[in-house]
């Protein structure tokens, strides 16, 4: 394994970023910033014994700072997905946190973890990066010590652990943005699956309601492979409709264990992905809002890349039958997903 580190440009402060890419002896890389915790690259194998990339990205931590790039490869927090009315009660109190999507909250609030400068140390095929958010900081209590570790090995593996401690109760869900494209012009082409039998069921904000519904017959089955573009093949669904492709939360099995839970796959490359987590749901989104530039001045729009967000279900605060994302003073909250890369 190699590190290499690299100037990247500089965050609205002005103050310099770096890039950090962890290299396999292979030659396949990952590449992250300290701007935001961002996956910048990640770069392997496709069945012809190429190295090229599969994952959305731009050139420098300026370009992180536009709004309009779909929050790509960014470490989101404090919470990851919505917050309906930007407000939770927690301890019989009321919390109001950034609303920056109407009346709501999205990943974070006004200005999330993917807008920070974290620091970082790099080990031998690892980096981790640290930020601490203060007290009340887009509204949420308690100073929050969140740690990121990125690593990468000769299997192509990318394993993302999370962890943090507050000195008071808070909520927390944290998560990573990144788009994946496996090597086609577009992900309607590629195979998904997601081993869940439920979504959860939003309104027209993308708040959810409270009630999870069955993907049986709907647009959402994936439980057996399928290409992604077949979904609009399948019964019309409203929330399907509304968002215009996939946007959804799926419901995974309830073992806080490492499992797999998803997989995304080309056939023109021959290149797989194999997503493993411990937490309960994953949001997939089909990349239908991108229009932006990207990688070399590449033009990413609409479905070229797609997400996989594990996750704490969203608007949790606010849905005790999702379960919890408390996190109370003095514990320690710790998660990890793995992004698997392989040929088929």
């Amino acid at each position: 394994m190699s590190v290499e580190i690299r100037p990247f440009g500089h965050d609205r402060q002005g103050r310099s970023a770096e890039l950090i890419t962890l290299a396999n002896k292979k030659g396949e890389s990952v590449s992250l910033t300290n701007f935001g915790a961002h996956i910048v690259s990640v770069k392997v194998l496709d069945k012809q014994g190429a190295i090229g990339e599969v994952c959305l990205g731009q050139d420098s931590a300026d370009s992180y700072t536009a709004r309009d790039i779909g929050y790509m490869g960014g470490t989101i927090g404090r919470y990851a997905n919505r917050i309906g009315g930007a407000s939770f009660v927690m301890d019989g109190k009321r919390f109001r946190v950034g609303a920056n999507e109407g009346a709501n909250s999205l990943h974070g609030g006004k200005e999330g973890f993917d807008q920070k400068l974290w620091s970082y140390e790099t080990g031998e095929n690892s980096v981790v990066m640290r930020y601490t958010s203060p007290d009340m900081e887009e509204g949420f209590p308690g100073e929050l010590k969140t740690e990121v570790r990125f690593s990468f090995d000769d299997e192509a593996r990318l394993v993302i652990e999370y962890s943090a401690a507050s000195d008071c109760d808070t909520q927390i869900s944290l998560t990573n943005h990144a788009y994946f494209n496996l090597g086609d012009r577009d992900v309607l082409g590629h195979s998904l699956q997601i081993r869940a039998d439920r979504v959860l069921e939003v309104n027209g904000e993308l708040i959810p309601t409270g009630k999870m519904l069955s993907v049986e017959g709907t647009p959402f089955d994936l439980r057996e492979p399928s290409l992604v573009g077949d979904a609009w093949k399948k019964p019309a669904h409203p929330m399907f409709e509304g968002a215009k492709g996939f946007d959804v939360a799926y419901v995974l099995d309830e073992r806080r264990e490492m499992r797999e839970v998803a997989e995304l796959s080309c056939a023109l490359s021959g290149r797989r992905m194999q997503v493993l987590t411990d937490l309960p749901g994953v949001q997939c989104y089909s990349g239908q809002g991108l229009d932006c530039l990207g990688h070399g001045g590449m033009p990413y729009r609409a479905f070229s890349g797609l997400a996989l967000e594990t996750q704490q279900h969203p608007d949790t605060p606010n849905h005790p039958g999702f379960g919890s994302a408390l996190l109370k003073a003095g514990e320690r909250y710790h998660t990890s997903t793995v992004y698997a890369f392989s040929v088929i």
